[in-house]
């Protein structure tokens, strides 16, 4: 029998936080960590589901005020983002007392999409450009959202899957920037292998992304993230800033895959957007059902 003090089930998991409205209660368990975030697993007492907590450690920013407050404020912004190939942002607090950042998103019931295709070996290239289709869709939101959007950190790791329907979700946007008309940002950030040469150069676009989804779609199909040959970050920056493309390409053995990911790896001015490479003839063999008939997460 369960033993109960004050009410409560000693058997059953116990929070080891609980959000300021009482609504979402975090267990110590991660479901992933990053450089400077944490994911645990939660529930949400108010709908009965399990979501993600995601803590950002604002030490890792030392004192930098400026850039916290303008990291909460994007955040924030995120939370307002309604897309079916967006992971879901529920709620955004800062706590001054832990001296973080939380937000409680959405869970995919498969993970992540690097894991995912890990776990499947035998996928065909049809299911590559449904996953990718999907991608594109969630990117062209961002892009054309009013302020406009950029991931700046796109990755098989955080893009999510609902292995039951196929669907996939953009998630990670806590280090997005929001860079409205101009559509230019300055600071350096992202996953070296995926990361176009522009950013390191600290004049970039929303273009960043669609090199980063190419090199999503390269890591795909061959299971091998991009650069794996080179062995420390120096490297991989030489080889990127000088314009030599991953190994991994040379792997592939359907042309039209290589010609689709080399054109979103172009230089930034010839890179199609997100919504010129929607319409590209690569999408041509899925009909709009096939993408679009999955339910939401």
């Amino acid at each position: 029998m369960p033993v109960e003090r004050d009410g409560v089930d000693r058997d059953t998991e116990q929070f080891v936080e609980v959000d300021p409205t009482g609504r979402f209660g975090r267990y110590a368990d991660l479901l992933g960590s990053g450089a400077v975030k944490k994911v645990y697993r939660a529930f949400d007492q108010k709908e009965g589901i399990e979501v993600a907590w995601n803590q950002v450690c604002l030490a890792n920013f030392g004192y930098d005020a400026t850039l916290i407050n303008r990291l909460h404020s994007e955040v924030q912004l995120l939370r307002t983002l309604k897309n079916k190939y967006i992971i879901v942002c529920y709620r955004v607090w800062k706590d001054d007392e832990r001296n973080t950042i939380n937000f409680i998103t959405e869970v995919c019931t498969s993970g992540n999409l690097r894991d995912y295709r890990k776990k499947h070996r035998h996928v065909s290239i049809k299911a590559l450009k449904k996953w990718s289709k999907q991608v594109l869709e969630g990117l062209e939101y961002l892009h054309n959202h009013d302020p406009c959007i950029i991931h700046r950190d796109l990755n098989c790791s955080n893009i999510f899957v609902n292995g039951n329907t196929g669907q996939v979700k953009i998630g990670d946007l806590g280090f997005a920037t929001i860079v409205g008309k101009s559509h230019s940002a300055h600071s350096i950030l992202g996953t070296p292998e995926y990361m176009a040469p522009e950013l390191y150069e600290e004049d970039y676009t929303e273009m960043v992304d669609i090199y980063s989804f190419g090199m999503c779609l390269l890591e795909m199909a061959t299971m091998e993230i991009p650069y794996s040959e080179c062995d420390n970050v120096a490297k991989i920056y030489k080889k990127v800033t000088t314009g030599k493309k991953p190994q991994a390409l040379d792997k592939l053995t359907d042309p039209e895959l290589k010609a689709f990911i080399e054109k979103c790896l172009a230089q930034p001015r010839a890179r199609p957007s997100a919504s010129d490479l929607l319409k590209d003839p690569f999408f041509s063999e899925l009909d709009d059902e096939a993408t679009d008939a999955a339910p939401a997460c």
